[in-house]
């Protein structure tokens, strides 16, 4: 028996398949893909390369990468073609705004995939591996299928391949591009223009009257040492540019993924004060607001924050 299973293991890796795969499970769920192979593999994810590649662990300690199949993100390695991304002008605002979508796709990966055993699906009408001998599949995490969120959530477009999702994720696709949701804000001129314009915004005044710019001092989002262990020191400061005092209370600030802080109430900016935003946990005073978020918020290579009022307007949209 032993030198018919080191002939398998040869045949194995002669195949080039590293990554030794378990016995296929069946009970991990994919909401959106039940059209997709049942079997499903589990592994860990051990580093996101970008928005739309993982490299993994299998149980047995053998590594393999994966390309989520059909999506694809903009480039964080090279240079962006505007022209794969509907509606995207081929100009350099055009693409700095894909390489910064990028970033936040990245960061979106990494949020929700690092660390985590997830489920990897396959497609019968997709080639198992690709040109470049990566794993093709479906990524399960938390029971969702995290390919059809990247689109969902406007991180994405569609590949050109041939896949059993390609129809209900081309209608995805559609809905954030109409949405200009994520990346997709590349292709509306109001939105680009924002994106690439000084981040100072009009902001809704104390009833007392007046009106104020409020302004993003400084971001710091990449903290000494390990961002993760070292959260007091990932901030954002805040400055009130006019001549009124800005009532916050209520208000939020959220990033390019979506993690949102709400500013709790009575909490004023006066006339040319500042105040910082830090992502880790603290006592709130009036120069120095603690989000008690258990894990880095800013993307070090690139992100947007977004204020909104409390009646959900947006007031500020600051890129870096």
């Amino acid at each position: 028996m032993r030198s018919a299973t080191a002939l398998v293991f040869v045949v194995v890796l002669a195949a080039g398949c590293l990554g030794t795969a378990p016995a296929p499970d069946s009970t991990a769920t994919d909401a959106g893909a039940s059209s997709v192979s049942g079997d499903a593999v589990h592994v860990t994810v051990v580093e996101v390369v970008d928005g739309d590649t993982v490299d993994v662990a299998y149980p047995n300690g053998t590594r393999d990468t994966v390309r989520l199949l059909g999506v694809d993100t903009p480039e964080t390695h090279g240079e962006n073609t505007p022209g794969e991304f509907e509606g995207v002008p081929e100009t350099a605002d055009g693409r700095e705004c894909l390489a910064r979508a990028g970033e936040r796709a990245s960061a979106y990966a990494r949020d929700r995939l690092a660390g985590e055993t997830v489920a990897l699906r396959f497609d019968e009408r997709a080639d198992r591996r690709g040109y470049y001998g990566r794993l093709l599949a479906y990524v399960v995490v938390d029971g969702e299928s995290f390919n059809h969120a990247l689109l969902r959530e406007g991180h994405a477009r569609v590949y050109d391949s041939t896949f059993t999702e390609r129809e209900r994720y081309e209608a995805t696709e559609a809905d954030a591009r109409a949405a200009h949701r994520g990346l997709w804000a590349c292709a509306d001129p109001d939105a680009l223009a924002t994106t690439t314009a000084p981040a100072t915004a009009t902001a809704t005044p104390l009833a007392d009257g007046g009106s104020g710019p409020l302004e993003v001092v400084e971001v710091h989002a990449d903290a000494a040492g390990n961002d993760h262990e070292n959260l007091d020191d990932e901030y954002v400061t805040f400055r009130n540019a006019g001549e009124a005092a800005l009532d916050l209370s209520g208000w939020t600030v959220a990033d390019a993924a979506g993690h949102t802080y709400t500013v709790p109430d009575g909490t004023v900016l006066d006339p040319g004060a500042e105040l910082t935003l830090r992502t880790g946990s603290g006592t709130d005073t009036e120069t120095t607001l603690y989000w008690g978020a258990d894990g880095a918020v800013w993307n070090n290579g690139g992100d947007e924050v977004v204020v909104r009022d409390d009646d959900g307007s947006v007031v500020l949209r600051y890129a870096y």
